[in-house]
């Protein structure tokens, strides 16, 4: 049942929520602060978030943790980055387990430091038997590499003669992504008030509605996740037909 402070019906609410968590190093210059503790206060965030669609009976969240461009970070940045992963896998495995959520991570693994990699199949492992919301953390991400990627398997599938070419659809893309077997999202938020995709989901949110805020992502909470679960239930979402009916 959704949060009655919502005042949402349960079919107005989205099956899957993707964020692109931005602004953690805007955040902590704001405060007079190094960027690496914006990144501490928005791990905060993710907690606070994961939690909220615990409560709402969101099926997926979908966050953007690392992109395959964050490499172009300074080195101090990013070791601090590799530390703080490892220290969220352990430190949320109990509440993993206690909110009985199940985690999948998308993304290269290969530029991945070999712990995290390790740390991050192990919440996998451990989570798998979990049968209530998915949270999926995209990690070492790109979506154009995730399509790179998808176009070398179907490749390899043609070659070995295992796909007929002439039988490549859209299905067939699909299930050499990533994602493969995820629904798309239905709601992709960003904070930080810039107006774009960041190359984040690029065929997952071909019809998703986009939620964009001013609010850094250190500061983002249940509030502004609730506005935009609003603004999403008040939309009309048309797939490139008519718009359906809204009793809301």
């Amino acid at each position: 049942m959704p949060d009655e402070r919502l005042d949402i019906p349960a079919d107005r609410l989205p099956r899957h929520v993707a964020v692109i968590m931005d602004g953690n190093g805007r955040w902590a210059e704001k405060q007079g602060l190094p960027r690496i503790e914006g990144h501490r206060a928005g791990a905060a965030s993710v907690r606070k978030i994961t939690e909220e669609c615990v409560r709402l009976g969101i099926e997926q969240l979908t966050l953007y943790c690392l992109s395959s461009e964050n490499w172009k970070r300074p080195a101090e940045e990013l070791d601090f980055l590799m530390q703080l992963l490892n220290h969220y896998l352990v430190e949320e495995r109990p509440r993993v387990m206690e909110h009985n959520i199940q985690v999948r991570w998308i993304g290269r693994r290969e530029e991945l430091p070999d712990d995290a990699v390790r740390g991050l199949d192990e919440l996998v492992e451990c989570s798998a038997g979990n049968t209530g919301p998915r949270v999926c953390l995209a990690i070492n991400y790109g979506g154009r590499a995730e399509l790179v990627d998808a176009a070398r398997r179907i490749a390899e599938d043609v070659a070995r003669g295992e796909l007929d070419p002439a039988a490549i659809d859209e299905e067939a893309i699909s299930s050499r992504l990533y994602t493969a077997g995820l629904p798309d999202p239905d709601l992709l938020i960003r904070t930080a008030g810039e107006m774009r995709v960041s190359n984040f989901l690029l065929w997952q949110i071909s019809y998703a509605e986009i939620w964009v805020t001013d609010v850094c992502w250190p500061d983002f909470r249940e509030q502004q996740f609730r506005a935009a679960l609003r603004d999403y239930a008040s939309r009309r979402r048309r797939f490139g037909g008519l718009p359906e009916k809204c009793n809301c």
